[in-house]
């Protein structure tokens, strides 16, 4: 049998390589891991605690969607519309959310270290108390996005709008924030032992510049 996915009375069936047969009914808790979901509308859907590890979302419409402790590991999210989801403790680790749409996300204590984030739109969305650790942000906008208490040693942010953003008590050890803009950024209590800050506008300057900054 040749490698197709096949949509049928709302069921999302993908037929492996391995000609072994996988199903996948998006709901709560449903087991969706590696699953072809891309540019399927799943808005508004309830999601929560379902298992889309290393799925393709490519282009998938996820706006309002509830993923509530979703696990997302490892899933391509690129393109994905992911505005006013709710990712509050959701797995994102390792995952692609390259020009992904996140505007207002709902992303408490989300785990998304190693993740990519790539002209993302993260406009006023909630990340405190989120996991970031090797996460790449690249171009990504995060306007007035809260980032109070989260964990990003050795994040990436290269050329990113921090401007208005929280980043209260956050945690940005040995990060690398080349070209980022932090105008207006409320900085109290943040750490920044040894992070990189060449170009950075409005970076703090009282903190140790690393001789070997994060790539």
């Amino acid at each position: 049998m040749s490698k197709a996915t096949l949509i049928s009375a709302g069921m999302l069936t993908l037929v492996m390589s391995s000609a072994v047969t996988a199903q996948c009914e998006p709901g709560i808790e449903a087991q969706c891991s590696g699953a072809d979901l891309s540019a399927q509308d799943l808005s508004g859907q309830q999601l929560d605690r379902i298992d889309l590890s290393g799925a393709n979302l490519r282009y998938a419409d996820l706006r309002h969607a509830d993923l509530r402790g979703a696990n997302l590991s490892g899933a391509d999210l690129s393109y994905a519309l992911l505005s006013r989801a709710n990712l509050e403790k959701a797995n994102l680790k390792g995952a692609t959310l390259d020009y992904a749409n996140m505007v207002a996300v709902a992303g408490w204590a989300m785990h998304a270290q190693g993740a990519s984030f790539k002209e993302t739109r993260l406009d006023g969305a909630d990340l405190s108390f989120a996991r970031l650790s090797n996460a790449r942000f690249v171009d990504a906008v995060l306007y007035a996005t809260n980032l109070e208490m989260v964990w990003a040693t050795k994040t990436r942010f290269l050329n990113c709008n921090l401007q208005n953003a929280n980043l209260q008590e956050a945690k940005l050890n040995y990060a690398n924030m080349e070209g980022a803009d932090l105008r207006g950024a409320s900085i109290r209590f943040a750490t920044f032992q040894g992070t990189h800050m060449v170009d950075c506008v409005d970076c703090p300057q009282d903190w140790m510049v690393p001789k070997n900054p994060v790539q």
